[in-house]
């Protein structure tokens, strides 16, 4: 059984853009649909989507099962556009930072992923709207 899935999609994501990999394949959950949707806004990946796959672990019938596609962005030379992905909070110590408290991730050249009232946000939604909550993760 899983414990974190959201540490589990960053890294799936981060280690099919050290390969250069067009896409990558999760599973799906509203929680990392969000999280997709932010990574969008932000510009740090093309699209997402929810494609239906068989499941591999089923011994009967095929079932099709919801899977969240990622569109991983490359640079016009093939550089990556996510070159850091951080968990900070983590399920064995959560990490809740207020409005006022946060802070631009690199002089504001990265984001701060926040599980807030209104949904997840990155740390510019937040700061206009004037929202703290939980610090997910970092990606610059």
């Amino acid at each position: 059984m899983m414990t974190d899935p959201i540490a589990d999609m960053l890294t799936r994501i981060r280690n099919s853009v050290r390969v250069e990999r067009p896409f990558v394949d999760l599973p799906m959950s509203n929680v990392k649909k969000n999280l997709a949707e932010v990574l969008k806004r932000e510009g740090y990946i093309w699209d997402w989507e929810v494609v239906e796959q068989e499941n591999p672990r089923s011994r009967t019938r095929s079932r099709l099962v919801p899977v969240l596609r990622l569109q991983l962005k490359y640079g016009p030379n093939g550089e990556r556009v996510i070159r850091h992905l951080k968990r900070v909070s983590k399920p064995g110590r959560r990490v809740y930072v207020g409005a006022e408290n946060l802070k631009p991730v690199l002089n504001g050249l990265g984001i701060t992923i926040l599980s807030t009232s209104h949904g997840l946000l990155s740390d510019r939604e937040a700061r206009v709207r004037n929202l703290g909550g939980e610090v997910l993760c970092e990606v610059w």
